[in-house]
């Protein structure tokens, strides 16, 4: 019926079937069929045609505001529809942990905004669970997940529950992270005790998995709160080495050398299908996954974690 519209439109605004035909290139018999098929769609005679032209009937008249407003959101949709097609607009929903949100995708999801400035993201901190739970309940488009991580001289573990499986989402390996032991420098590290993460966290659930006798002092929210105590000598900690690079190199925090370390873990993104992410979502994996193959396939980390 748009066509059957359009052309309905064009006879009222050119008062006349034959000037209204020569505008939407039909035959007159072909637009005399078209508002035909209209009438009978609706139901009533929508235009009287008499020796001096075409004009709309009482149905006419009320069909007309309302025809013009129909193929005004039809275009508008069309246009939504190009600009999200084409990253001018859209929205991407991403959940990932706290070393992810905080050192990995800042300097990524700045440069992807950079070349799609009407793009929104919606990034939620998150455990690995709860960016599960977030994809399988279609509130998240993204996840980045911790998922499988290598311990020295081999040892894989996996690192969510049996009850949070990856049955029903596609993921692929975007980069590792590796979990270091650190301490303020002077601080006794054989002695000391551990500052972690609160229950329910990956670096939490590793830590357990991996130190199951060590004394915890302090159980905290966020990463910056550990690294706070750590470098203020209240324990020693194990942290993503993203997070604690420029304490390193700063000489805030130093390497605390341990058999168990460094524990390499896996970040995969994952989503419920290729097919089904938006369009930015679905550029924006491309971007990451990008990413992934331009960094050198294996760190020193995960070389010293394997020998």
């Amino acid at each position: 019926m748009l066509d059957e519209l359009k052309h309905f439109l064009a006879i009222v605004e050119h008062g006349t079937f034959r000037e209204a035909a020569r505008r939407v290139h039909l035959s007159q018999p072909a637009l005399t069929a078209a508002m035909h098929r209209l009438e009978e769609h609706f139901g009533a005679r929508l235009l009287h045609r008499g020796r001096s032209g075409a004009v709309p009937t009482a149905a006419g008249a009320a069909l007309v505001p309302r025809a013009r407003a129909a193929l005004a959101a039809l275009e508008d949709g069309k246009r939504a529809i190009e600009e999200i097609e084409g990253l001018h607009a859209g929205e991407v929903r991403v959940g990932a942990g706290a070393t992810a949100c905080t050192y990995l995708l800042p300097p990524i999801l700045a440069a992807f905004r950079r070349e799609h400035a009407r793009v929104r993201f919606l990034l939620r901190e998150t455990t690995s669970e709860e960016a599960l739970d977030g994809l399988h309940a279609g509130d998240l488009d993204l996840a980045i997940l911790s998922e499988g991580v290598r311990g020295p001289r081999g040892r894989r573990a996996r690192v969510l529950p049996p009850t949070h499986g990856l049955e029903g989402v596609q993921h692929d390996l975007w980069r590792t992270d590796p979990l270091v032991l650190v301490c303020a420098p002077g601080v006794d590290a054989a002695t000391a005790p551990h500052v972690t993460f609160r229950r329910g966290a990956t670096t939490r659930a590793l830590f357990e998995r991996f130190f199951p006798e060590a004394e915890i002092v302090m159980e905290l929210g966020s990463i910056a709160a550990v690294k706070g105590n750590v470098r203020a000598g209240v324990g020693v900690a194990l942290v993503s080495e993203n997070a604690v690079i420029d304490d390193l190199a700063r000489g805030l925090l130093v390497r605390v050398p341990d058999s168990r370390t460094p524990i390499v873990r896996e970040l995969r993104v994952a989503h419920r299908g290729v097919e089904r992410l938006p369009p930015a979502a679905a550029a924006l994996r491309e971007v990451l996954l990008a990413e992934r193959k331009r960094r050198p396939a294996r760190t020193r980390l995960d070389r010293t974690a394997s020998s």
